[in-house]
């Protein structure tokens, strides 16, 4: 494969595992918020509440990208493009 010189621009995600890794993350830390209320450990079950909007707040970049749909990405022979100066 052929280096264009601007991959970050037109970097790709692998959305659909990003999906599910979140969906596991939601579950995780659910679960963690659970357990840890439960059993008397309040501040434990803080910081998986935070996860938890850090993974829902994912979640939801995630499908918006999907649903968004493929969008366009040059070939590797096509040469990136400069703007004048």
């Amino acid at each position: 494969m052929r280096r264009s010189g601007d991959e970050p621009r037109h970097a790709r995600s692998a959305l659909r595992l990003r999906l599910w890794l979140s969906l596991w993350g939601v579950a995780a830390s659910v679960f963690g918020i659970t357990v840890f209320a439960l059993t008397g450990h309040p501040r434990w079950a803080l910081v998986c509440g935070a996860a938890l909007l850090v993974v829902l707040f994912d979640l939801a970049v995630v499908v918006r990208h999907i649903r968004q749909g493929p969008h366009y990405q040059p070939g590797p022979d096509i040469p990136p493009y400069h703007h004048p100066e």
